[in-house]
């Protein structure tokens, strides 16, 4: 498969951190590739972690991801930076060494059992350093890898994140987490943050991909404007499933690296699509689906992974369906892609108390 473009070594920026919400590579790879030279842009106007956006570099398209998670658009935008492991460490050596007196330092139970000290002070001198300028590739990359480094499992040898016993893929909840760590007397150790970025960034970066023109936004892809003035000739995407509503307390402490509140926040984002009633939650595709159309070539294509969660009683085929009726798109062909939790598809970690996921399935849609 991967034949078709790039070595094993040029996928690893791909792994930068860890997002639930992600299909497999191998799925935007297979469909770019099926279009064969570039015309116009690849588009995800849910891009989460950036996989089709960064499929789509590998393939020599242009490309713009737009996603209301701030955290999503971090990891995405570092997907389609051009440094190298070197830069990264010295741009961290530096901050580090630089030692700003006005980083603050979040205080109360959790983070005590969470990090060590010098560990967390780190942590908060590489947040403030990146909070007033992010705007280089290199400083792109060592946020995306400190966002993946943040919290994880611990290891019996060096570590690989920066936390006490935590989950990769989302933040653990502070009230359940120190009371885990107490029960089981799990102190968090002091990590080297520098000699952690380091063994990720010759991780990731071992042979980066050659650059192509690309543009990831924090926004609403509802909103007329949100794909700016570029040329879309192919669409691969994934959007919510109907019902899933954990985004924003799931990667509460990711969002509280990239300048948000130093606690969970329950309430959803206005630019997310609504989840209110199946049609709220279909008149918000459509939306979505008139905003790419407007800005789609004439021989354009869009190809849609979408499925369900059991705790929703809705049939997530028909609001699909329904979402692309009046769209500026044509429905084509529906294909099963199988169970969600097939491989590391979309939010597997969301179904751990709710049963198994429903199929998902692609839906091939053309310019209508």
């Amino acid at each position: 498969m991967l034949a078709l473009a790039q070595s094993e070594s040029q996928l690893a920026l791909n792994a930068v951190c860890p997002y639930y919400t992600m299909f497999p590579l191998s799925f935007p790879l297979r469909i770019i590739a099926s279009r064969g030279t570039p015309r116009g842009w690849v588009a995800d106007p849910f891009c989460g972690r950036g996989t089709s956006n960064f499929a789509a570099r590998l393939l020599g398209w242009p490309t713009i991801g737009v996603d209301s998670s701030p955290v999503a658009v971090a990891i995405a935008a570092a997907k389609l930076a051009t440094t190298t492991a070197g830069r990264v460490v010295a741009a961290a050596r530096s901050i580090l060494a630089a030692n700003l007196d006005s980083c603050a330092i979040p205080q109360g139970a959790f983070w005590t059992w969470a990090y060590h000290p010098t560990t967390l002070s780190s942590v908060c001198q590489l947040r403030e350093a990146l909070l007033r300028d992010c705007s280089s590739d290199t400083r792109l990359v060592l946020r995306a890898i400190m966002l993946g480094a943040l919290h994880g499992p611990r290891t019996k040898h060096a570590p690989s994140h920066l936390s006490n016993q935590s989950p990769r893929t989302f933040a653990p909840k502070p009230a359940y987490a120190v009371r885990f760590w107490r029960k089981h007397g799990l102190r968090p150790a002091k990590v080297d943050v520098l000699e952690v970025i380091r063994v990720r960034a010759e991780r990731f970066l071992r042979a980066v991909p050659d650059h192509v023109e690309g543009i990831i936004r924090h926004g609403d892809s509802r909103v007329g404007g949100s794909f700016m003035d570029v040329p879309i000739g192919l669409v691969v995407t994934s959007p919510p499933y109907y019902g899933m509503r954990t985004y924003v307390p799931d990667q509460w402490l990711r969002a509280w690296f990239l300048g948000g509140p130093s606690e969970v926040q329950y309430r959803g984002s206005e630019t997310d699509v609504r989840h209110a009633s199946p049609g709220d939650f279909i008149s918000d595709l459509r939306l979505v689906w008139q905003r790419l159309a407007e800005r789609a070539t004439s021989d354009a294509r869009m190809v849609v992974r979408f499925g369900g969660i059991n705790d929703r009683k809705a049939d997530h085929v028909q609001m699909l369906k329904e979402s692309l009726a009046d769209s500026g798109w044509r429905l084509r062909t529906v294909v099963p892609a199988g169970d969600a939790d097939s491989g590391r598809r979309q939010a597997l970690q969301f179904f751990r108390n709710r049963g198994k996921p429903k199929a998902e399935f692609d839906f091939h849609a053309v310019v209508a």
